[in-house]
Formats: structure tokens, C-alpha cells, sequence
């Protein structure tokens, strides 16, 4: 039942995604309610309050990030406009909006895609169990083909959640696509060093567990693990099969 209903859920995100051969009349009376309803009125001058835990909490002066800058693109134009899950806390935004400008000295061709983070006054966000406080975020876990960026994938929408890919990183229909494990170990330890200098850390990362030994035998994957940087150990089966094709991040403060 859980399953129908997330695929649905995909479903209905893949029509109104960013695909490039999307009809713009279809989307525009979406777009325009998105834009009444979820119109915000945040003072970014002022910081955001977290309330609770990222499984019971809510968010107060939430900062939403914007749809793309040249550091990165947000997935979903349905994810982004109409069920507004692009908040976060105002020091994890600002951890994130510096860790993603410094990772241009290593991310080469690679343009970071966010993902579903809070609403904008927190709460519960189906299908995620936590993302409640406005100090999770999903980010779109990068992929290589032959040395290079593989940006096929990219433009699925809420329906990217649904891809699979095997113990080993590689996508299932295209064995030649894999994950790029370095690369996100790298932005890893960028996103952490830029929160310690911020008065927060990585509390942990949530990667699909059969993808961890691929993770940590790459260079800076085994710097992750020497800095202490928790990647989570044991996961219920159907959480885990649900981080593969991206890896969650919750920050905490010092």
C-alpha cells in the first residue's frame, strides 16, 4: 500500500518535473498557485528557530533556498513551487550556499542537484519520516559515465527517488553509470568543515548501507570515516532502499 501511494506520488511529480519537453500551459496554473499559497514572508535578516527533532519538530523563519544559481539547481519545479520543501534553517542554509560556492575547486563539471529539505514551517513531509526542523537536506548523489558528469537522470524530477542502483553504485539499466562515491565523500567533509565554522557539524548521513564499502575504499571516502563523520550503520528495509540515488544530511550545532 506504502508503495502504491509513493509511486503515485513519483508519478504525478515526473508530469510536472523539470523535463525539458514539458508543455509551460501545463504547468502555469500550478505554478501560479504555488506561488499564492506558499508566497513567503521571511525576514532573511533575522535568524530561523528550530523547534524539536528532525522526526517531531517544526521551523520558525524558515530561509528557502533558490531554484538554481550557478552553484546548483533544486530538482523539482513541483517539489519547489507547490509543495514548498525548499526551507531550511537559516545557518544551514548559509553552511550550504558557502560549501556548494567552495566546491567549485573540485566538483569540475559536476553541478550539485539539492533535494527535498522542510516546508516552510517544518512538520511532517510525506513521504520522509524526518526533514521536520529545517536541518535535513537531500542531495542528489552525483554520477559518472566514462570520467565524466552523467546528467541524464537530472531532469526526473520528484520521480528521481524512484531510481535503483546496484550494491556496487552502478544504475541498474545503464551498468556504465555510477555513482560518483569520491566526489560526494569530498562535498561530505566540505559541508562539514564549513558547518564547524558556522557552530555546527554533520550529525550524520544516511547512504544506502550496501553502498557504504564502495564509499569509504575511495580517497576521501576514507577520510570521512577517519574524521568521525557518521554514516548510518542499520537502517529499516524500506528507509534504506530508499537512499541510494540520494544520500540525506542532518546537521546539528556544536
Amino acid at each position: 500500500m506504502f508503495f502504491n501511494i509513493q509511486f503515485t506520488f513519483h508519478i504525478f511529480g515526473m508530469i510536472f518535473s523539470d523535463s525539458r519537453d514539458m508543455k509551460l500551459y501545463l504547468f502555469i496554473p500550478f505554478f501560479v498557485l504555488g506561488t499564492f499559497v506558499f508566497s513567503q514572508k521571511t525576514n532573511y535578516t533575522k535568524p530561523s528557530k528550530s523547534v524539536g527533532t528532525v522526526s517531531n519538530g517544526s521551523l520558525i523563519n524558515a530561509y528557502r533556498f533558490q531554484y538554481k544559481t550557478r552553484d546548483y539547481k533544486y530538482f523539482s519545479r513541483l517539489s519547489y513551487h507547490i509543495l514548498g520543501r525548499a526551507n531550511v534553517h537559516s545557518d544551514v542554509y548559509a553552511i550550504t550556499i558557502e560549501a556548494l560556492k567552495n566546491s567549485r575547486t573540485f566538483s569540475k563539471d559536476h553541478r550539485w542537484r539539492l533535494m527535498e529539505c522542510s516546508k516552510r514551517k517544518g512538520g511532517r513531509m510525506f513521504p520522509h519520516h524526518t526533514h521536520q526542523n529545517g536541518t535535513s537536506i537531500d542531495f542528489m548523489t552525483p554520477m559518472l559515465r566514462k570520467g565524466k558528469s552523467y546528467r541524464l537522470t537530472n531532469g526526473l524530477g520528484v520521480f528521481h527517488y524512484l531510481l535503483k542502483y546496484t550494491p556496487s553504485g552502478s544504475w541498474g539499466i545503464r551498468r556504465k553509470v555510477k555513482v560518483d562515491f569520491d566526489l560526494m565523500a569530498q562535498f561530505i567533509l566540505e559541508l562539514d568543515k564549513v558547518a564547524r565554522l558556522h557552530g555546527m557539524k554533520i550529525k550524520k548521513v544516511i547512504l544506502r548501507t550496501n553502498l557504504k564499502d564502495e564509499f569509504y575504499a575511495t580517497k576521501h571516502g576514507d577520510l570521512v570515516k577517519k574524521k568521525g563523520i557518521y554514516l548510518v550503520m542499520s537502517l529499516p528495509k524500506i528507509v534504506n532502499e530508499q537512499h541510494d540515488e540520494h544520500f540525506h544530511v542532518d546537521f546539528e550545532w556544536l
